[in-house]
C-alpha cells in the first residue's frame, strides 16, 4: 500500500507493522500511539505525519490486509467454473485467511465496525469489492439456472458472510483452532443440499 498514492516510506511501514504486531497479543483500545511509535523505533510525531490519528492507521492497516485478500481471492475464484464452486471457494478462503491471520480477523470482526467513520474510509471499500463480487456471483447463479430463481440474492449472501463470520469468530477471540475444511462443507451442504430432511 502506497502513502499518497507515490511512495511508501520505511517509517510509515514501520508503524504499521508495529501496529499490527502488537494487537497480536493486546486489544486496538488498550495500544497507545506511544506504544506503537516506541515499537516501530520512530518518534510519535512521525505516526501524526502520515496518519490522522491512531484510528486512521487501524483503518489504513486493514485496508492494505484486505486488499491484499481481494487480490488473492479474485484469483482463486477465476479458476472455479459455476456459481456453487465459486462460493465455495469465497467460504473456503475466508476461512483460511482469517484463521491464518488473526491480526486481519480482529480488526475486521471486533476493532472496526462499531465507528461510524469506518464506514467512510478506504478499508470499507474493500469490503464492499468483496460483497459485492459474492453478490455479483449469486445472481449470476440464478440468471443461468445453478441456483434457484426464488433466492434472494442479498439475503442469501447475508447468510453465507454471517455464517463465516461466526463460524470462526469464538476461534479468533480465544485463538483456538479452527477445522477449515470440516467448516467449509458444512456450510456448503446446508446452503445448497437445504436443511429439510
Amino acid at each position: 500500500m502506497k502513502h499518497k498514492g507515490k511512495t511508501n516510506p520505511p517509517g510509515r511501514i514501520r508503524i504499521m507493522k508495529a501496529l499490527s504486531g502488537l494487537m497480536m497479543e493486546k486489544d486496538f483500545n488498550s495500544i497507545t500511539t506511544a506504544e506503537i511509535a516506541n515499537t516501530a523505533e520512530v518518534t510519535e510525531a512521525l505516526i501524526y505525519k502520515y496518519f490522522r490519528d491512531k484510528k486512521d492507521l487501524l483503518y489504513q492497516v486493514l485496508d492494505g490486509l484486505f486488499s491484499e485478500f481481494n487480490s488473492g481471492l479474485e484469483r482463486e475464484i477465476k479458476r472455479e467454473k459455476g456459481a456453487i464452486e465459486k462460493i465455495r471457494v469465497i467460504i473456503l478462503k475466508s476461512l483460511e485467511e482469517y484463521s491464518a491471520n488473526r491480526v486481519f480477523a480482529k480488526m475486521l470482526f471486533l476493532e472496526v465496525r462499531s465507528s461510524p467513520r469506518f464506514f467512510k474510509s478506504k478499508a470499507y471499500q474493500n469490503i464492499k469489492i468483496y460483497a459485492g463480487g459474492l453478490l455479483t456471483i449469486i445472481e449470476k447463479g440464478i440468471e443461468e439456472g445453478e441456483l434457484k430463481a426464488s433466492i434472494n440474492p442479498f439475503t442469501m449472501r447475508k447468510i453465507i458472510l454471517g455464517a463465516i463470520e461466526h463460524a470462526c469468530l469464538g476461534e479468533i477471540i480465544f485463538n483456538r483452532d479452527l477445522d477449515i475444511q470440516t467448516i467449509t462443507d458444512e456450510i456448503s451442504n446446508i446452503l445448497f443440499e437445504g436443511a429439510g430432511a
